[in-house]
């Protein structure tokens, strides 16, 4: 966080769980069966070989344990927990349907990495995903258990770390930064003046470079959209950019495979401008509504003074529109690619439901905003170097006469298989769903709070954003944690 300078000693390195989904029976069974079942659990062990020795693991859905077949992810993981999955066969389906969707996808993406013939092998995967699927459909309940996400927080690593007592420096620094924000926000709002930095203005293309899909089909409430309007919504709720820029460590652009040397690292093209875009769901009152998540990539955030512990190579934004079923904004929220500087911004369609008293981090919103009209955009004004958010406007969509750099819209899964400079893809994370070259110095600092790597640049679905309490940005269930829609 801004304003944590907190010394702690030693140095404890936070590691993902990694789940083998070969161990648990029957699947360990099925390896030694001389039938189409066995031969289906081979190809897939194989497959996962091939992917490990490659190392081209992705992180975003975590695999199912005992499922070798299937990949979860928080929404999924709540839909386990329905009636209508447990008791009715059909929708029963459906959902491991989906589960079975969300493991072709990143296979199909971990096997292009790898190189090779990507398309036999995931057309020769899908028929075996179907093959265990049915033979699996009387293993249900022990599925619904299974079919979860692993924490981000490590345990261990806050018992090592004496969270009990270290949390409260923790949080006291946590305040602190909470009260410069609320004072940002609060003051008159950013402008230039004689000697200041300028502040260029960014506005996103009228159209999408690729429309994004959902994460998963329509089921169990989810909404259905066409693709048509969910690029609609996409380009009319895409944030406006007004960023202080010192230098080009200010300028949003593409995650991009460089080299460096005789080594490769992921940087960013600012002659590329664009903003990444996802769409999630969220569940409020009962109800599946749909999210947009933008992302701005920054080159660096540099180093403020020589003991800066929180600058770093690569920085952003990701800004999130929760959507009313009518395609409005309900609620904006915002974190950085290291999952932290979480803040709420409400507007008047919901209010803020009563929190208990607790240390932990819980629901700031230093400000709200009002619901664009049609015919309206939102705003964020980012500070230079830190890339922090000082204040969200709306203004009509013809303000300024169009002026502004035009920010490309891409599909965020791109990220997960990025050309090389001599031919194939690779990912942008590893296989933590991390950014390597961009750790904090803070990761020797922070350790306790049980965050892997904290300050590290992640991927969707990897975004731990409390460093007080436990709460992930992809959680279905925050939103309503924190607020409930009015009439």
């Amino acid at each position: 966080m801004r304003a944590l300078g907190i010394a702690l000693s030693g140095c404890v390195l936070v590691g993902c769980v990694s789940i083998d989904p070969y161990r648990q029976q029957p699947v360990a069974q099925l390896l030694q069966h001389d039938d189409a079942l066995g031969d289906c659990a081979r190809l897939f062990k194989a497959s996962d070989a091939t992917i490990e020795a490659a190392g081209t693991r992705d992180a975003q859905a975590p695999r199912v344990a005992g499922f070798p077949y299937l990949r979860v992810d928080r929404s999924l993981a709540l839909l386990a927990s329905t009636a209508a999955v447990a008791k009715d066969p059909q929708r029963a389906g459906e959902w491991m349907s989906a589960l079975a969707a969300l493991d072709d996808g990143a296979r199909r993406i971990e096997l292009r990495n790898a190189g090779g013939d990507t398309a036999a092998a995931a057309d020769a995967l899908a028929a075996c995903r179907d093959v265990l699927a049915r033979a699996d459909q009387r293993r249900l309940a022990a599925l619904l258990e299974a079919a979860q996400v692993p924490d981000d927080y490590s345990t261990a690593e806050r018992i090592v770390g004496l969270y009990a007592l270290t949390r409260y420096p923790f949080a006291t620094g946590i305040r602190r930064w909470q009260r410069e924000t609320l004072a940002e926000f609060a003051g008159a709002a950013p402008a230039s003046a004689p000697g200041s930095l300028p502040r260029l203005p960014y506005r996103p293309a009228a159209r999408l470079d690729a429309v994004p899909s959902l994460p998963v089909a329509p089921l169990l409430g989810l909404p259905a959209i066409a693709q048509e309007e969910l690029a609609e919504l996409i380009v009319r709720h895409a944030p406006r950019l007004a960023i202080a820029t010192a230098d080009d460590n200010d300028r949003p652009g593409a995650l991009v495979w460089q080299r460096d040397g005789d080594a490769l690292r992921i940087g960013v093209a600012v002659d590329q401008a664009l903003l990444y875009v996802r769409a999630a769901h969220t569940r409020i009152a009962g109800r599946w509504l749909l999210q947009l998540v933008y992302t701005a990539w920054f080159p660096a955030r540099p180093p403020a003074h020589a003991f800066d512990v929180l600058a770093g190579r690569l920085d952003g934004l990701l800004w999130r529109v929760t959507l009313t079923e009518d395609g409005a904004a309900l609620l904006y929220d915002s974190i950085h690619p290291c999952g932290c500087y979480h803040l709420f911004f409400p507007t008047e369609r919901v209010r803020a439901r009563p929190q208990p008293e607790s240390i932990d981090e819980g629901l700031f919103a230093p400000a709200s905003v009002r619901s664009p009209a049609d015919n309206e955009r939102v705003v964020l004004w980012l500070a230079a170097r830190t890339h922090y958010l000082q204040r969200v406007a709306v203004e009509r969509a013809d303000a300024n006469g169009g002026v502004g750099v035009v920010m490309a819209l891409r599909d965020d899964d791109q990220l997960r298989m990025l050309p090389l400079p001599d031919g194939g893809s690779r990912s942008a994370f590893d296989a933590d769903g991390l950014i390597a070259g961009s750790e904090r110095l803070e990761r020797f600092f922070f350790w306790p709070m049980g965050i892997a790597s904290p300050g590290q640049m992640r991927q969707w679905g990897r975004h731990a954003t409390a460093f007080v309490g436990r709460r992930h940005f992809d959680d279905p269930t925050l939103i309503d944690r924190y607020f409930e829609r009015l009439p």
